[in-house]
């Protein structure tokens, strides 16, 4: 049923959406997508300034892209992945090595987002049919190709924005001096607020192999945007106080990437956990599309070993001969776990001695 909106509401979601991020153990999740993105970010970055380049030029792109770059994961680490694009760049090497180099460079760009995909399908319980295999895959791949194409669209949007903020900038710089810095400030941050909330609404929306209802996806994609833009800030202060760099020494800028990425992804994640408690909290669901099924986890618990020991059957106690024992006789002594154990009586004589050493017996 389908529950008013309230304050309240909002913060029981939130909380729900927590212990669902700790069952379903969405760092691991996060672990895995930091390994992806070293070896797809070079490629990835790589295709999105060649589409920008279609509009602006390439000194302007390649600097927008490195401040940014910078500006979340600081300068060493920026040189880094400055040095990982050279080194993914296509070499002019003839058509054959051109036409390899377009498809390695392209598998590479979308891998990251095929491991999202698999990702929010896990926390959706959703899956992809087996059938559906190689047909699956190849779709998997166009639509990552378009987040990446997404991704550059949004990217020039923002980029004329904040040209066109600079601009209005310098004219209210006259009119308003006084509130003209605090006023940019906050016009940048909406607009970065924006340009966050619109990439999450679009990997919620297109990645997952889901059908859910835009209004949904808009209030989990604000959610997580809010969220990524604190943790920004958390990020950046946790990497600059704890000394990675003289800890980590030559590999450091490698293992900020890692880390960054690492806490980025916990927050998409627990995105995803918050928009499926939305969607369950407003009275609706997340139904799979045509190429997926719901997956349902059922914890049981094994009577495997219970039924083996039932089987065993118990050992028989054989019975003892009449008379008294001999030298040479075999018993069988057995333990009753309800009686306890009893070891056979003694005999009151043995068979090869006389009464008169019987009686001399102590």
């Amino acid at each position: 049923m389908k529950q008013p909106f309230s304050v309240k509401a909002y913060w029981q979601v939130l909380r729900q959406a927590g212990a669902n991020f700790m069952t379903d153990k969405v760092l691991k999740l996060s672990a895995s997508l930091a390994y992806y993105t070293i070896f797809s970010i070079a490629p990835m970055i790589i295709v999105i300034t060649t589409l920008l380049r279609v509009f602006v030029g390439r000194a302007a792109v390649d600097g927008i892209v490195y401040g940014r770059i910078k500006g979340l994961v600081g300068n060493q680490a920026a040189l880094q992945i400055q040095d990982m694009i050279k080194s993914a760049a296509l070499s002019n090497h003839g058509t054959l090595a051109a036409m390899v180099g377009i498809v390695t460079l392209l598998i590479g760009a979308t891998t990251v987002f095929g491991e999202i995909q698999d990702s929010i399908n896990m926390i959706w319980q959703l899956k992809a049919k087996p059938r559906n295999g190689f047909i699956k895959i190849i779709l998997n791949r166009l639509l990552s190709f378009s987040m990446i194409v997404s991704m550059g669209f949004i990217l020039l949007v923002s980029l004329m924005l904040n040209g066109l903020i600079e601009l209005l900038s310098t004219r209210l710089t006259y009119l308003f001096p006084e509130i003209t810095v605090v006023l940019v400030y906050v016009v940048n941050m909406a607009i970065t607020l924006l340009v966050v909330a619109t990439l999450f609404a679009c990997v919620f929306k297109i990645l997952p192999d889901a059908r859910i209802q835009w209004k949904h996806v808009m209030v989990g994609a604000m959610t997580t945007a809010v969220l990524f833009m604190l943790g920004r800030f958390g990020i950046g202060f946790y990497l600059g106080m704890s000394k990675v760099g003289t800890t980590y020494g030559a590999a450091s800028s490698i293992v900020i990437i890692l880390l960054w990425v690492y806490y980025s992804a916990a927050i998409l994640y627990f995105g995803a956990e918050f928009t499926r408690c939305w969607v369950a909290y407003r009275g609706a669901r997340i139904y799979p599309n045509e190429y997926a099924v719901w997956v349902k986890q059922v914890a049981e618990e094994s009577t495997e070993a219970l039924d083996s020991l039932a089987a065993v059957k118990p050992v028989e106690r054989i019975p003892m001969p009449p008379g008294p024992l001999k030298p040479g006789d075999a018993t069988l002594v057995t333990a009753d776990p309800s009686k306890g154990f009893h070891p056979p009586a003694p005999p009151e004589h043995l068979p090869h001695e006389s009464p008169d050493q019987q009686q001399t017996r102590p």
